[in-house]
């Protein structure tokens, strides 16, 4: 196959590939990547961009790591796949044993889905199936807080923000509770009051839900915010009170993003079930798994099975590479590197402050923010970034980065000065 990108191939891709969020009548420019290493993205035209966004999360070693590649290449010449279903193999068993070791004690049991959607998917199913099992079948509802995101399958979508994805599936979607999203800034002194709300709703209707989903700590495609570790914890003990599972999407914040190898321990809690994905990997393959307690899973396969079950599960390739990422994470040094990122990016941000089209700037671990006062022009504003020399991909209000761990201080602070460019080229507008 050709390793080069004409004219002609940018054309077909705009009339026949249909990429994330875009319309296939009025596309966005799309800038063909040949190539990425370290940090850096290299276009078809030679530039090189910085990437702020690791890939959606993911890429958290950066590109083209020698010893993710070693772990690719050693397990492809084994077997690149073998359906999971009556068969094992070791990458997948070492990878559930490191995921064991990492995550929060009680979790002790291990199912590999396709993606972070997924991942959510079976985390529902498992909560339903539960209550099944216990006995009590009305407990079929989930509970959750507005703002969040945890996929675009339909019973992950059915707890998303209800202002953002529902519009267009009405009457489809899984009927859940929702209560506002928690009003608590990560730093804020703790009121009881701001749980309130989510406390009455478990109290009137916790005979029908089965769990409690929330991404801990980190709203993220939901709006990039930050709320405090007290509230999480408020929302265990109501779990354990009124007798609903909790279950953690640790899909974004997951293996060091927020400052903490997962974003739950700024609570010091655990859930009963726990989703992760995006940096599995590394940011090399598809991957991503639930994880519960023994009690759920035992509990479950007391009235007979999960129903699920992938045709990729477990993939040995990505089951190497994630067990390599996860050695790499074990062995390496990213809290220093997310305390610097974080450090650099807050002083290098900071000075979008002064703008008047900026409401807010925030950090948190490896995950930058400036949200504006008006939704950005997507045709405007990606242009903009790429002329300055990076990759930065806004949504709705927000220009955020979460940068690959290995990011040095130079390059970290090139990427907050575009930013500084961009807005205040916006702010002119």
């Amino acid at each position: 196959m050709v390793d080069t990108l004409t004219a002609e191939d940018l054309d077909f891709d705009r009339q026949h590939i249909w990429h994330p969020y875009t319309s296939m009548t009025n596309c966005y420019e799309m800038y063909p990547v040949t190539r990425a290493d370290g940090v850096r993205l290299t276009l078809a035209d030679g530039r090189q961009l910085i990437d702020g966004m690791a890939s959606w999360w993911s890429a958290i070693h950066g590109y083209n790591h020698p010893v993710l590649n070693h772990a690719l290449q050693q397990q492809l010449e084994k077997m690149a796949h073998v359906m999971f279903g009556g068969i094992t193999h070791q990458p997948a068993i070492q990878l559930a044993k490191q995921l064991i070791d990492m995550t929060p004690e009680p979790l002790q049991q291990v199912f590999f889905a396709d993606s972070g959607s997924v991942s959510v998917e079976v985390a529902i199913k498992m909560a339903i199936q539960y209550w099944v099992a216990a006995g009590q079948p009305k407990k079929k509802r989930l509970l959750t807080v507005k703002k969040g995101y945890h996929g675009d399958t339909f019973a992950p979508m059915s707890v998303c923000d209800p202002e953002g994805m529902h519009e267009h599936f009405a009457g489809m979607l899984l009927d859940n509770y929702f209560v506002e999203a928690p009003q608590c800034g990560f730093h804020e002194n703790w009121q009881e009051d701001y749980i309130a709300e989510f406390k009455a709703t478990l109290e009137q209707h916790h005979q029908a839900i089965a769990a409690v989903i929330l991404e801990p700590i980190v709203q993220n495609a939901g709006g990039m915010r930050f709320y405090s570790p007290a509230y999480l914890k408020r929302v265990r003990e109501l779990c354990d009170e009124y007798q609903v599972l909790l279950i953690l999407d640790e899909i974004a914040t997951g293996f060091g993003r927020s400052g903490k190898l997962f974003a739950c321990e700024y609570a010091d809690t655990s859930p009963d079930i726990m989703c992760v994905g995006k940096a599995l990997t590394g940011g090399y393959m598809t991957l991503a798994a639930t994880l519960c307690t023994q009690q759920v899973a035992h509990t479950i396969s007391s009235h007979g099975v999960l129903m699920h079950g992938p045709t990729f599960m477990a993939n040995p390739l990505a089951c190497s590479v994630a067990s390599a990422s996860l050695q790499l994470l074990q062995l390496g040094h990213w809290q220093a590197q997310v305390v610097q990122l974080a450090a650099t990016m807050e002083a290098s941000l900071a000075p979008c402050r002064a703008f008047a089209n900026v409401v807010d700037v925030r950090v948190l671990g490896a995950i930058g923010v400036v949200e504006l006062a008006q939704p950005v022009d997507m045709k405007v504003i990606q242009p903009l970034f790429v002329e300055a020399g990076v990759w930065v991909r806004p949504f709705g209000k927000l220009v955020y980065i979460m940068p690959p761990y290995i990011m040095e201080q130079e390059d970290c602070q090139l990427l907050c000065k575009a930013i500084y460019q961009v807005v205040s080229k916006l702010n002119k507008v």
